[in-house]
C-alpha cells in the first residue's frame, strides 16, 4: 500500500497521520522509511516514549497531544496521504466524528488504516477460556462487549466497519483478519518447534483473506480511500 499511495502522489515519501499512535510502533518504522510521520496521541506520557524511541532510531517524528476527533483542529486539511487509525475506534466517544476527522485531513484519493477489534474473535476467546456467558454476551451486545470489566468498549464486526467508512466519505478497500490462528496457538507449539513461527506467519498470510477465517480474527483491518 505505501508503494502504491507513494507513486500515486509522484512524491518520493508520504505525510503520514498516526492516530492513537502512543509510543510510536508504527511510527518510528514509517519515518525510517523516509516518510513524514506525525503522531496524535492523547497520553503526554505515550508522547515522551515516542520522542525517546525516535532518537533512539535516528529518527524525526512529530508528536501532538489530542484525541481522533481532535485531528481537525491540529492539523490543516488535506494535510495528509494516509492516515492509521490502528485500535482507536473502539475508545472514541463517537466512531462517526473521529472518521469525518481523519476524512477532513486527507488529501483527495489518500487512504485511511483502520484496525479494530473483533466481537466474534472476542466470543472465540471467552469460550476457550471457560466464560462462556461473556462468550454470549459479545455476541448478544450490539457493541460487542462482554460485560462491564471489559476492557474495550467496543468492538466491530466487517460489515459495520464498512458501514462507518461508507458513512464518512470513503470508498471501501480490502478487508482482512489479524491474529486468526495466533492468539489460539499455545506458545509452547510454536516455541518449541524448529520453523514453527515461521509456518504461523503463513498461515495467518493465509487466512488474512479467507472470506469465513477472517472473520473469526482478533481484529480485523480494513482500507478506506477518499472519494
Amino acid at each position: 500500500m505505501l508503494a502504491e499511495r507513494t507513486a500515486a502522489t509522484g512524491r518520493e515519501s508520504l505525510d503520514i497521520v498516526d492516530a492513537g499512535g502512543g509510543t510510536g510502533g508504527f511510527a518510528v518504522p514509517l519515518a525510517a522509511l523516509g516518510h513524514a510521520v506525525t503522531v496524535v496521541d492523547p497520553s503526554p506520557d505515550s508522547l515522551a516514549a515516542l520522542e525517546r524511541r525516535a532518537k533512539e532510531q535516528g529518527v524525526s517524528v512529530r508528536g501532538l497531544q489530542g484525541d481522533a476527533a481532535d485531528l481537525g483542529e491540529l492539523l490543516s486539511r488535506d494535510a495528509a496521504d494516509l492516515v492509521l487509525c490502528h485500535s482507536v475506534l473502539e475508545y472514541v466517544e463517537d466512531p462517526i466524528s473521529a472518521l469525518t476527522a481523519v476524512a477532513g485531513l486527507l488529501r483527495r484519493g489518500g487512504a485511511v488504516s483502520v484496525l479494530a477489534a473483533n466481537p466474534v474473535g472476542s466470543a472465540i476467546h471467552r469460550a476457550l477460556s471457560g466464560q462462556f456467558d461473556e462468550a454470549r454476551a459479545v455476541l448478544d451486545d450490539p457493541s460487542g462487549t462482554w460485560g462491564d470489566r471489559d476492557p474495550t468498549p467496543r468492538r466491530f464486526a466487517a460489515d459495520t466497519l464498512v458501514e462507518l467508512l461508507t458513512a464518512t466519505g470513503f470508498t471501501v478497500g480490502a478487508i482482512h483478519g489479524v491474529r486468526v490462528f495466533a492468539d489460539l496457538v499455545p506458545s509452547r507449539l510454536v516455541d518449541g518447534e524448529p520453523g514453527a513461527a515461521e509456518s504461523l506467519v503463513a498461515l495467518e498470510q493465509a487466512a488474512a483473506t479467507h472470506p469465513v477465517l477472517r472473520d473469526i480474527a482478533t481484529q480485523l483491518h480494513v482500507l478506506g480511500h477518499r472519494n
